[in-house]
């Protein structure tokens, strides 16, 4: 059994959204000694851009045809990165809220992976998603309260994404952990982190 995390957070050893993590991704080993953890910080590598040959290679082959040799070696990134996430039995995103959203890292790597032919195909019948069947767990942090019922509830837009957008690859077993609110109070803070933790630790140990 292989995992993929998918770690959004720039702030490296003092990243909140991290200290939850590791103890979903602890609590799981613990459990299955031999799963594959891979780390994908996305602050720490160079995610290929896809702009100008890139895109006109992705039309191209949607259209049936290829790559033009100039767009050949970073669309062969952009398909190393989509096939390496599809090649995962499961999944982990570490996400911290970023303007009611997603850092624009992750929004990059979603929009490099997110591939047809790779994530997802255009049948006769619409969207088929090629990662049908498995299991995403995302973890996120934000300063306020955005949950159900909350006054904040509709400015939360990361949930509702990332729901839609795995969606459409197939992915729709989806459990988020969302730690708030953060940035009120020392003793707020620290009782929002302890709750947070816990459900880490039950979300893996449910698995």
């Amino acid at each position: 059994m292989k995992l993929l995390h998918v770690n959004a957070s720039p702030r490296g050893a003092q990243s909140r959204t991290l200290e939850i993590s590791k103890e979903f991704t602890s609590t799981l080993k613990a459990r299955y000694p031999d799963l594959e953890i891979k780390e994908l910080d996305l602050n720490k590598i160079e995610l290929p851009k896809v702009v100008g040959g890139a895109v006109d290679a992705k039309y191209a082959i949607m259209q049936g045809g290829a790559p033009s040799e100039d767009a050949r070696s970073t669309w062969e990134e952009i398909v190393a990165l989509a096939s390496d996430f599809v090649n995962h039995d499961m999944y982990l995103i570490s996400c911290p809220m970023w303007n009611f959203s997603i850092p624009y890292r992750l929004k990059q790597y979603i929009d490099i992976i997110m591939q047809a032919g790779i994530l997802f195909n255009f049948t006769e019948n619409g969207v088929e998603g090629l990662a049908k069947g498995k299991k995403m767990y995302c973890i996120t942090t934000r300063g306020s309260n955005y949950a159900k019922g909350s006054p904040m509830e509709q400015f939360d837009f990361i949930e509702p994404y990332l729901r839609s957008i795995f969606g459409f690859a197939g992915i729709y077993d989806i459990t988020f952990v969302n730690a708030q609110p953060l940035d009120y109070a020392p003793g707020i803070t620290q009782s929002s982190m302890q709750l947070a933790k816990h459900e880490a630790q039950q979300m893996a140990a449910a698995i």
